[in-house]
């Protein structure tokens, strides 16, 4: 795997003889942050109240956890966007994409990011669209300090990674940036023969069960 500024690590030889690389990943480093911090919150809240708390409150609390946790680790820890060679992977909270490149019709971001795939919409929930980033690069933009070409024809400026996103760009949004390599990688790999194939929706059951289980023993301690 990769960090979240989405460069590749080569890995050994594939069949065909070219190198095989680790998947590209991309999410929100400020959404996994806030939901350490929540689930750190939470833990020593729930805790004191399982611990000290007289009457129901110690059962209440403990049937909160699950009710608690999972969304939270769902909503900021899980989301991610994984791609390679032959196909895109999004991650959402309650659900995983899988795509292959040839099914995939376009990557867009409006107000969010979205992946069109067999003429199905889909949101990717880790590149999250921030306005603010967006009207700040239009404004760098507008005054031209990125870059500038010199009498010599040099450029200056900060250049972008290999992969259009290891370095920043400060005249575009990081989702905006994210979101134009996913684009010209299913451009670039639609036509490889591993690419091919339909797209695979999962449920994340590992969250929904815990979550309702919880939900369920929440409501029982309260109504008994």
């Amino acid at each position: 795997m990769t960090d979240s500024d989405g460069k590749p690590h080569q890995g050994p030889a594939a069949p065909d003889g070219e190198p095989a690389y680790a998947d590209r990943v991309y999410r929100s480093v400020p959404g996994v942050i806030s939901g350490v911090l929540l689930l750190a919150v939470a833990g020593w809240l729930i805790g004191d109240a399982a611990l000290n708390g007289t009457g129901k409150t110690p059962y209440v609390s403990l049937a909160a956890v699950p009710v608690f946790a999972f969304p939270v680790i769902a909503y900021t820890l899980r989301p991610a966007v994984l791609a390679n060679d032959r196909r895109l992977m999004v991650r959402n909270p309650w659900r995983t994409i899988t795509a292959p490149w040839a099914s995939v019709d376009a990557l867009r971001a409006g107000y969010s990011v979205e992946l069109l795939a067999e003429g199905k919409k889909y949101q990717v929930w880790a590149v999250p669209v921030s306005l603010r980033q967006r009207k700040r690069a239009g404004r760098v933009r507008r005054r031209g300090e990125v870059e500038h070409t010199s009498r010599m024809g040099m450029v200056f400026g900060k250049p972008s990674g290999p992969d259009g996103v290891g370095s920043s760009d400060p005249t575009r949004a990081w989702s905006d940036q994210v979101t134009a390599v996913l684009q010209e990688m299913a451009e670039r790999n639609a036509a490889r023969p591993d690419a091919a194939g339909p797209v695979v929706v999962r449920w994340c059951w590992w969250v929904i069960v815990p979550t309702l289980a919880g939900l369920a023993a929440l409501i029982t301690v309260i109504m008994v």
